[in-house]
């Protein structure tokens, strides 16, 4: 006991502790300290950096793919690509066998000109009509002028005429009148001589005065014979003064129908006009079909999914290949929907492909209207009573930045990993 006690003494006479504890004391605080530190801005930065983007691995390359069709029926007489092969805008592709449609371009031609002739034509006639209208509605108020007068002066012979067969007949029942009472004095003169009552020469003048009656009536009805006929003659004449009047009347109403013929030229004429405009449609649709049995590339892309061949028979909207433009190709990515709350229009985009060691860079373009579920085809049901929820995926669009793919190394369908920068 006692030699223990005075070994504790010797130890404490060579090392004196109370020097060498202050020193380790500050280093056991300050370095879990520093680690804590560390860990706490490592984590940070941690969290920053991945709470700086939002990313997703359900995302491919998009483009368009053209359809190459027919848009006429014909006979393929050559096909000059083949799958994979890259044609620049305006090569040709297929060339369908022109020469019915040649023919339809000259059969279309022929009958543009024939319509042409018939318009000039119809344009000629316009103004003859019109200037034959105008004398011949001149010349029947002429001729209803003339026979109006005619008409006037041949009713005026007729009342002479008339008056005149009146007289005449006055003058014969005047006749007849006196050759009556001079007949009935020659039969009284003739008892008288026999009786001796009277001369001979009284009986001789009587008889001689009866048979100058009786010639008179004969003259007096010659002339109502003759003015008979006189009264038939005007009346004849008047009726050819009516019958021209009747003439000159329907001249006129045919010149004033002319009008009307003059309207039907005309539109003979817009007619014609109208089947030139039509000629010249079916010319133009003619030369159009002509332009179609040449199909040629719309954009600058790589073939694919060819069927046509040679020798084979195509209809219009028939498929014949597809064309995958290349200049115009975008990114498709499926975020969750809770992925989509800091998320908008104009972020950047980082983004690597599966097929190459390399970024590209973009933008985010729109966010879909709708998740990719509801864009099915049988969209998903859910007033079943079985509903399960599930985080839908809405698709977003990142368009390339310029000069991103100037070697056209992208290629639609191809997988991407893209990084939406949300906090930048």
């Amino acid at each position: 006991m006692a030699d223990s006690i005075v070994s504790d003494k010797k130890t404490e006479a060579v090392s004196p502790p109370l020097k060498r504890r202050p020193r380790r004391r500050p280093l056991r605080i300050i370095v879990p300290l520093v680690i804590v530190i560390a860990l706490a801005a490592g984590g940070y930065w941690l969290w920053k950096y991945f709470g700086a983007y939002e990313s997703t691995d359900d995302a491919e390359i998009d483009g368009h793919i053209d359809a190459i069709s027919a848009r006429i029926s014909g006979h393929l007489n050559q096909v000059l690509v083949e799958d994979a092969y890259v044609v620049k805008a305006g090569d040709t592709l297929v060339n369908i066998d022109p020469r019915d449609y040649q023919t339809a371009v000259a059969q279309a031609e022929a009958n543009l000109a024939d319509a042409e002739a018939a318009l000039a034509s119809s344009r000629t006639n316009v103004p003859i009509v019109s200037t034959n209208t105008a004398s011949t509605l001149e010349t029947a108020h002429s001729s209803r002028a003339d026979a109006d007068a005619g008409l006037v002066a041949a009713q005026r012979q007729l009342n002479a005429a008339e008056a005149q067969l009146e007289t005449a007949q006055a003058q014969v029942i005047e006749a007849e009148a006196i050759y009556k009472k001079d007949a009935d004095d020659v039969e009284r003169y003739r008892q008288l001589v026999v009786k001796d009552e009277i001369p001979q020469q009284t009986y001789d003048t009587a008889v001689q005065t009866a048979a100058a009656d009786k010639a008179t009536i004969a003259a007096r009805n010659a002339s109502v014979n003759a003015a008979r006929q006189n009264v038939s003659a005007s009346q004849a004449a008047v009726n050819q003064a009516q019958t021209r009047i009747t003439q000159a009347d329907a001249a006129i109403q045919a010149a004033m129908t002319r009008p009307h013929q003059i309207a039907q030229t005309e539109a003979n004429e817009k007619a014609a006009a109208a089947r030139v405009a039509q000629q010249r449609a079916l010319l133009d649709q003619a030369r159009l079909n002509l332009s179609y049995t040449v199909i040629t590339a719309p954009a600058t892309g790589i073939i694919g999914k060819k069927t046509a061949e040679i020798g084979e028979n195509v209809s219009p909207g028939e498929s014949l290949m597809a064309l995958v433009p290349l200049e115009d190709i975008w990114v498709t990515a499926n975020f969750k929907e809770t992925q989509l709350h800091h998320m908008k229009p104009g972020q950047r985009v980082v983004f690597s492909v599966d097929a190459y060691d390399r970024e590209y860079h973009g933008h985010v373009t729109g966010i879909g209207g709708a998740s990719g579920s509801r864009f099915s085809l049988l969209p998903p049901e859910n007033a079943t009573g079985n509903y399960v929820k599930v985080v839908q995926r809405i698709p977003v669009r990142i368009d390339l930045d310029p000069g991103e793919n100037k070697d056209h190394l992208l290629r639609p369908g191809m997988s991407v990993e893209p990084k939406v920068y949300i906090n930048q």
